[in-house]
């Protein structure tokens, strides 16, 4: 017989549970028979004594199984499934353009996005900035568009790893968040639940990261590599940059036409593009679709080149209730702030560091992102053509500018914005785009 306090005291006393007893853990909090309390304590457990890399795998099954798996095989599609993962960050749009540009390569990408979590922006709220695009699609409607685009974006639905959801709950609210075990089995549970063959995982590094440091930048890659292919899904982690804004715009509605100026190709900021280019090939080469990353990015390439990606992109728009002229006619669509004001540098000097959780939290008191899980989000605020590290500044010239409902808090973030950069006498190292690759 199982008995939950029994489950917990041995993980608690630092002994290895068997999946039997995970599974049966899991099934409790699915059907309800767990109480938050003992959720709580395993959480907690867990934190201070993290799972092995069996335990993970075992959880993270037992998540997946608590709910909806999609079942592909009777769309009959000619290609892999396959996916990408970022844990977030201030500018980081790569999700809208990487999806389009995989799909036109031949792989099929049912991408179940997030919201906006502390200062990270979320790909949901940057897509509930286009009229029309519904983000909750029923099953049937969001495998169908998958089969005929290639590509959906959407929101988790309650179907989808429920047990999940009440564990992220308790975690939310006892200080357990940062568990590598638990963050592990969340994060992969919902990608196994969409029936994936393939997941490429973007890991922040740096100043706008949520991981706080380097080193549990690289445990949590390596715990998402070993589980992710533990559980039969060939994984892939790509460590990237997030010292400074990964685009030069932040917030909703200036993502979305930064998105797509890329996939047009009016404009591909290079370390936008750099991860972009990085993340989709992998993606190719973990589904199978590509030998190498000279043949993925040739694919990559026509697809942009082409007009392919930016079609597909415009084609999933529309099928999602979207307009179905967005990309030609993206300014009459996507609203403007009404306050739009430059952020003055205090002085000459070369950008040294960038403060970018300070940069996020910016366009958050600016109504791009939530202080409560309930506030309403301004698509039209944030800022935009923000500096780079390494750039030499003219005292007065903008280090990029502020878009606001109006000139009071515009003015708060201009101030906010000036205390994020760092100017110096000296140019310094900038850190690399890419970090590191890891593969098992």
């Amino acid at each position: 017989m199982f008995l939950a306090q029994e489950f917990i005291r041995k993980k608690r006393d630092g002994l290895t549970v068997s999946p039997e007893d995970v599974t049966a853990f899991i099934q409790g909090i699915t059907d309800g028979s767990i109480s938050e309390g003992q959720i709580a304590a395993f959480a907690m457990t867990v934190f201070f004594n993290e799972l092995n890399v069996n335990e993970r795998v075992a959880l993270t099954l037992a998540q997946r199984d608590s709910g909806t798996v999609l079942d592909w095989s009777s769309f009959d599609l000619n290609g892999p499934i396959v996916d990408k993962h970022s844990t977030g960050g201030v500018g980081d749009v790569v999700s809208l353009m990487l999806g389009p540009m995989v799909a036109a390569c031949g792989g099929y990408v049912p991408m179940i996005s997030g919201r906006g979590l502390g200062h990270t922006g979320g790909t949901l709220d940057k897509l509930q900035s286009i009229p029309g695009y519904n983000i909750t699609p029923d099953t049937q409607t969001f495998q169908r568009i998958v089969r005929e685009i290639g590509v959906a974006i959407i929101g988790q639905t309650l179907q989808l790893a429920p047990a999940d959801q009440r564990i992220y709950s308790v975690r939310d609210v006892t200080a357990t968040v940062e568990s590598i075990s638990l963050i592990t089995a969340s994060i992969l549970s919902k990608k196994l639940s969409a029936g994936l063959t393939g997941l490429v995982m973007d890991v922040k590094v740096g100043s706008g990261a949520v991981m706080p440091t380097f080193e549990k930048s690289v445990e949590l890659a390596a715990s998402i590599v070993d589980v992710g292919n533990g559980a039969g899904m060939k994984t892939t982690a790509v460590l990237s940059d997030m010292n400074q804004p990964l685009a030069p715009v932040a917030g909703n509605a200036t993502e979305v036409r930064c998105a797509i100026d890329y996939l047009t190709g009016k404009t591909r900021p290079k370390r936008l593009h750099d991860v972009t280019m990085t993340l989709a090939s992998q993606m190719l080469q973990v589904s199978g679709l590509a030998p190498d990353e000279p043949a993925a990015s040739a694919m990559l390439n026509r697809a942009l080149d082409s007009g392919a990606a930016a079609e597909r992109f415009e084609k999933m728009v529309n099928a999602l209730g979207g307009p179905t002229d967005f990309i030609n006619a993206v300014d009459r669509h996507l609203p403007d702030a009404p306050v739009k004001v430059p952020v003055p540098a205090p002085r000459t000097g070369w950008v040294q560091r960038v403060d970018c959780r300070a940069v996020g939290m910016a366009v958050v008191a600016l109504g791009g992102g939530r202080m409560r899980a309930e506030d309403v989000i301004d698509p039209t605020v944030g800022v935009s053509g923000v500096a780079e590290l390494g750039q030499m500044v003219e005292a007065g010239y903008p280090l990029g500018y502020v878009h606001a409902r109006d000139e009071a808090a515009a003015a708060r973030a201009v101030a906010d914005l000036q205390r994020a950069y760092t100017l110096g006498d000296e140019r310094e190292q900038e850190p690399p785009t890419i970090h590191r690759v890891m593969c098992q």
